[in-house]
């Protein structure tokens, strides 16, 4: 759920936007800590794979639990203290991560499958009929009629960044179930169908370049050129992969690598930064960057030109452990089991709730969970233990009704008792992934995947290309 207003300050400041921002969070949303009880409670502490489990059954509720009562995808975010609150507004990218969490909810026996492929079916039936502009879907849906919702005054058209996230999800969805029942092959066929309606290239409006954002009534007039190195790799790399409307190779390599200007040799804590973060300067960005485009794609021994993608992922998340230890501003319980810097909602200065792109450049004492639980497959110890400093030691205070909550500041005793979609999103899928490698199976074996990769140069000793 991306501000427009919000891009265009994080665009002027840092050159770079989050897909998501807090947009009207429906008033305060800020909850002060509960005081510490005077009798004490007794908590057995979880084993490893016990809280694995219980955390991605946790998230799963918000997809599962949460969902839009009549799309079955994924409402934009869910306000326990307003749990009415545009309770119709369907987010695209987050209802990807949605399709990819259910998936893994399925694979371990924590939804019912035949519940899931009848509900798969329904949220995949409203996207055929929903709004869709050169086959791209717009940021917001309404979950009731199909129709666009503005993300902002221009941007209500299709955006092919959130597009992208929603068909990494149909591709997973597709894989999953193309040698199932027959209720199974015909979802599978759905998934199938959605994706190869995207029309990529459109979305370089003739350039060799991917742009976000194309209106009906604006056309092209936001013009948000997707360049290096933000969220976006995940879009280049479909585009590349569609058999239908494939984007110029060159386009990945003249904007999205800026004909190699992606890359950076610097270093954080001597952990090499690897790629310019836009607006980072010098240093990494907000944790997510790490984690949308990799819910399918598999960095692990993934490589072009410009970068070893699992050290770029690996490296990126312990940077952002090493800063919240060594922690330069000195905020309340900053350690090595309390991290994790991502773009989620935050504390205003005033103490009510807004939305931030969190990042060692714009530390504001606020912890996100899905920063480091979502950071499973690359910081296996360091989010083991910010998984038991949840669940073992504040599980009354930081986690409710669908998983961790958003957000949380020790140094200010305030918690946001709410969640997005974006967020709780990543969390299953990626703790899956370094669980079983399961999504990032299937997505890297859909069969367009190896010829668009292989067309921008990457290459993968895992995967055999």
């Amino acid at each position: 759920m991306k501000n427009f207003i919000f891009c265009l300050i994080f665009f002027n400041f840092f050159n770079s936007c989050s897909s998501s921002s807090g947009g009207n969070n429906g008033g305060n949303g800020g909850t002060p800590l509960p005081t510490t009880p005077t009798t004490p409670v007794v908590v057995i502490p979880l084993t490893d794979t016990e809280a694995m489990d219980q955390v991605q059954k946790d998230a799963i509720k918000y997809f599962w639990d949460y969902a839009e009562t009549n799309s079955k995808l994924a409402r934009e975010r869910y306000l326990t203290d307003t749990p009415s609150f545009e309770a119709n507004i369907v987010t695209t990218g987050g209802s990807g991560f949605g399709l990819m969490t259910l998936i893994a909810g399925i694979d371990r026996g924590f939804v019912p499958r035949a519940e899931a492929v009848t509900r798969l079916t329904t949220a995949l039936t409203f996207l055929e009929k929903a709004d869709r502009f050169h086959g791209a879907w717009s940021h917001w849906i309404d979950g009731t009629t199909g129709r666009v919702i503005p993300f902002g005054t221009k941007d209500n058209g299709g955006d092919i960044v959130e597009t992208s996230f929603l068909c990494q999800g149909l591709l997973t969805v597709r894989e999953y179930f193309k040698n199932g029942n027959v209720a199974e092959q015909a979802l599978a066929a759905k998934a199938d169908f959605l994706w190869k309606g995207v029309e990529w290239d459109w979305y370089t409006k003739g350039e060799n370049a991917m742009y976000w954002h194309w209106s009906p009534n604006y056309g092209w007039e936001i013009n948000f050129k997707l360049e290096g190195y933000n969220e976006c790799l995940i879009t280049y790399i479909l585009g590349a992969a569609s058999p239908t409307h494939p984007i110029p190779v060159a386009a990945y390599h003249q904007a999205w690598a800026r004909n190699g200007g992606i890359v950076n040799g610097g270093s954080q804590y001597g952990v090499p930064v690897i790629f310019n973060y836009n607006g980072a300067i010098g240093n990494v960005g907000p944790m997510f960057w790490a984690h949308y485009s990799y819910l399918g794609l598999d960095p692990n021994n993934l490589t072009d030109k410009y970068a070893n993608y699992w050290d770029l992922v690996v490296n990126h998340s312990k940077i952002i452990n090493k800063y919240c230890i060594a922690n330069p501003k000195q905020w309340k319980d900053y350690s090595d089991k309390c991290w994790g810097l991502t773009a989620s909602y935050s504390r205003n200065s005033d103490g009510t709730t807004g939305y931030a792109a969190h990042q060692p450049n714009n530390d504001l004492g606020v912890i996100s969970p899905t920063a480091a639980l979502s950071s499973f497959p690359y910081t296996p110890t360091e989010s083991m233990k910010f998984l038991h400093y949840l669940y073992d030691e504040n599980k009354a205070t930081y986690v409710g009704i669908a998983g961790p909550y958003d957000a949380f500041s020790p140094q200010y005793n305030w918690v946001t008792p709410r969640y997005l979609a974006i967020d709780q999103g990543t969390i299953t899928p990626m703790i899956e992934n370094y669980r079983s490698g399961l999504l990032w199976r299937l997505f890297m074996n859909a069969p367009e995947i190896k010829p668009g990769l292989l067309n921008l140069g990457f290459h993968s000793s895992k995967y055999n290309f």
